[in-house]
This record gives C-alpha cells, structure tokens and sequence, in this order.
C-alpha cells in the first residue's frame, strides 16, 4: 500500500470498531483524527469507545473529535440492541486516560482537509451529521479530498431500519442528504458508496474468529455458537483477539435474534478497505438523493444510474469478491493482534 492520509468519522459500534482496528493495522496510513457521530450509541459514548481504542492499541496520538449531541433536524436515535449497551458488545476495555480534543468534529474535517489539500482521504462509517456540519462551515470542502468514501445506503435491496432505509442515513436524513448535494460537480470527488447492497454480503461468522485467533497464535481457539448461554465471555490469551470474540458474539446474538443467523454483517470493514484502495470493488455512477418527506420512505437512498435527474454525485459500489476481502480482513487483524504488546 502506498502512503495515504485519512480522517475517519465514525459511530463505534462493533463493525466501526473493527474498521478502526484495519486502519491502525496499517503502517503506511496516516491517520489524522477520528470523528466521533452518534449513531449506534450516543456521540459521549462513541468518542468514549475511539478513544478507548486508541490507548489500547498505543494509538493515543490521533486524536478524537466529538460531534453534536443531536442530528441536524431530529433527535438522535440509537441501537444499543445492536451493539451492547456501550457499543461494544461484551467487549470491555479498559477506561482511556487520555481525553477528546477541544476542535469538534466539523471543525477536524475541515483543519485536515486543508492541512492536506488535494491528499486527504475521508471515511464515513457513520451517519453524516459532522460532514454535513462541516460543509455548511465551509461549502468548498468537498474540492479539497482526495476521495471520499461512505458506508450508508440500501440501493437494490431492502433497508435493515425500515423497509427501504438503512441505518446511517435513517439516523439523520437530512446530513445524508446535505453531503449527496454538495457533490458532483466538476472539482469534488464523487462520494463512493457502500451501501447494504455490497455490504452484507460481508458474513463474518464464528469460523472467521478462529482463523483470527488461529493466525493471531491465541489460545484457547473459542467457537461461539448459537446454544451457547447468553454473555459468554472469552479467556483468549490475546487481548485484542478476547475483545474481538467478546464484541462479535454479542452481534451474532442479535443477528441470531433477527433470523440472520449466527453471523455477523462486518459492513464497516468493507468501507475502509475501499477507502484505502478502491481497486477491491466495482462501482457504477450514479446521482443520489435522499427522501426526506415520504410517509414510509423518509431516509431511503435514491440513485438515478441513468441521468434523468443529472449527472452523476457518487459511484455506488456494486460488485466485491466478500471471500478475499474477508480474507483479508482476517489477515490484518490477527497480525496487528500479534504486533501488539
């Protein structure tokens, strides 16, 4: 991989969080700051957990930024039958020493962008609420990324929070829809999106954690299973491996409740393995709005593929082999596992 600067802007959450743990894992990225937006947990909560593991992880010189408390028009709703009451699933992590910079999120997107003009990659795991806050600061923001990468979206397929909508662009709408337009013109990179189309194709189930552990060279090599009883908690000899088995078992839990099966959707990851190289996907151009009035479609993702309404504002991802990205992601982790301390 080539140097590379990114920010990331995200709702940690269990998937948020190993997106988090792929791009620390990468020794020729350079993170410059983490945004923290509520979603999955509220945005205190959120900025909690980034911060968390960054310590962890010896990381504690990237800073964390924290977003509003609210989306822009709505009040915050959050999904903690999702991810564990603080977002971490069974995960418990030591309580970071270290604390958030005084420069809010909005304000970290546009200090990175412009201390990187023309390098700097964005990534969006989370509802859009900071950018769409930073470029109401500053409409030129988007002219001045690299690329810009989002998980957000359901195109071809059902929604996973309401029949049409998926999660981050539920949560707030009207961010969503406020990015989407202030792009497509002739100096912004068009967003690429990776929305549930792609992303669930990603199935990380309890076989991927024993590989993890395997190639980590963790013990015991634990297999959760669906009979197992309820908040079972690792004894894995490495610490980032018990994190990671104590976090994706309580997703496969809810996954299970769903009738997904014992699995777990790692759309996250996918996201910054497209942020990081774009060759890994397909896309197709598109222009994409947000339905922000509908009765029963109010936060649905829209794309017009065939330029009735104008010329394309973002590349959906629409093709992505799941198996080598998969493998890949187990590869990352389980090194960055035995590298630290």
């Amino acid at each position: 991989m080539s140097a590379a600067t990114i920010f990331y802007d995200c709702d940690t959450g269990i998937d948020d969080s190993l997106a988090l743990l792929y791009l620390l894992a990468q020794s020729e990225l350079t993170i410059v700051g983490v945004a923290s937006t509520g979603g999955n947990v509220p945005t205190d909560v959120v900025a909690a957990n980034n911060l968390a593991w960054l310590e962890f992880t010896g990381r504690d010189d990237i800073p964390v930024h924290v977003g509003a408390a609210n989306p822009l028009s709505v009040p915050l709703r959050t999904c903690e039958d999702t991810h564990g009451p603080l977002g971490l699933g069974y995960a418990e992590l030591p309580s970071p020493t270290t604390i958030s910079s005084h420069v809010d999120a909005a304000d970290a997107w546009l200090a990175a962008a412009d201390a990187h003009p023309g390098e700097l990659i964005g990534l969006v795991t989370g509802p859009l609420t900071s950018l769409a806050e930073a470029i109401r600061r500053d409409p030129s923001l988007p002219t001045k990324l690299r690329r810009i990468v989002i998980m957000g979206g359901a195109f071809h397929v059902h929604g996973n929070t309401t029949p049409v909508g998926e999660w981050n662009i539920v949560v707030d709408p009207e961010a969503a829809a406020e990015v989407f337009a202030a792009f497509g013109d002739d100096d912004s990179p068009n967003p690429i999106i990776c929305a549930l189309d792609i992303t669930e194709s990603m199935v990380f189930t309890p076989d991927h954690l024993v590989q993890l552990a395997a190639a980590a060279e963790s013990t015991p090599l634990e297999l959760p299973d669906v009979d197992d009883d309820r908040g079972v908690r690792s004894v894995a000899s490495n610490p980032l491996v018990r994190h990671l088995v104590d976090a994706l078992r309580f997703y496969f839990e809810f996954h299970s409740d769903m009738n997904e099966g014992y699995l777990a959707h790692a759309h996250d990851p996918l996201a910054a393995m497209v942020a990081i190289d774009p060759s890994l996907v397909s896309t197709t151009p598109a222009r994409v709005c947000v339905e922000l009035t509908g009765t029963h479609t109010r936060g649905m993702t829209v794309a017009d593929e065939r330029g009735m309404t104008g010329a394309p504002n973002a590349a959906i991802v629409s093709s992505a082999d799941s198996d080598v990205l998969l493998d890949k992601l187990i590869e990352t982790l389980s090194g960055f596992a035995r590298r630290l301390p």
